[in-house]
């Protein structure tokens, strides 16, 4: 049930777009602890809709950043999440040669109420399931009706 939201400068392969995303799933469902589920969207920007600061922090940044969000049920610990970025940087970079410096985060932990996986129900309404990857272990509606 997380989503994640991929952004870059337009002109990258499809394969190139297809690493991020792989990598961005796989080393999130290793360390935030979310279902092995897969929702995400990748976009390209002009150079020129794509801004950035390109040396906040001393960090500096290339035309070749990523933002990457991703909204997921909160709960993931601090540690969970740096071992999360760390994972993507170093894999982004071992397979495309990605400066670790180019890869921007943004995590949004939401609540449960925040998640209609479609119907205009409230999914997660009546809580989690322990494994979070049967849709069919939460009822559709509050009376318990699918």
């Amino acid at each position: 049930m997380p989503i994640a939201r991929i952004d870059l400068v337009e002109g990258k392969s499809a394969e190139y777009r297809r690493t991020i995303a792989d990598v961005v799933y796989d080393q999130m469902s290793k360390h935030l602890g979310v279902p092995e589920d897969r929702f995400q969207v990748i976009t390209e920007h002009k150079i020129e809709n794509f801004l950035y600061d390109p040396d906040y922090l001393g960090i500096y940044r290339s035309e070749n950043c990523v933002f990457i969000q991703l909204s997921f049920i909160a709960g993931a610990t601090t540690e969970q999440k740096a071992a999360f970025f760390k994972a993507v940087v170093d894999e982004l970079h071992e397979k495309l040669y990605l400066r670790r410096e180019d890869v921007f985060f943004h995590l949004f932990g939401v609540g449960t109420a925040d998640w209609s996986m479609g119907n205009g129900v409230g999914t997660y309404n009546n809580g989690v399931p322990t494994n979070r990857l049967d849709p069919n272990s939460v009822p559709a509606s509050p009376d318990g009706s699918k």
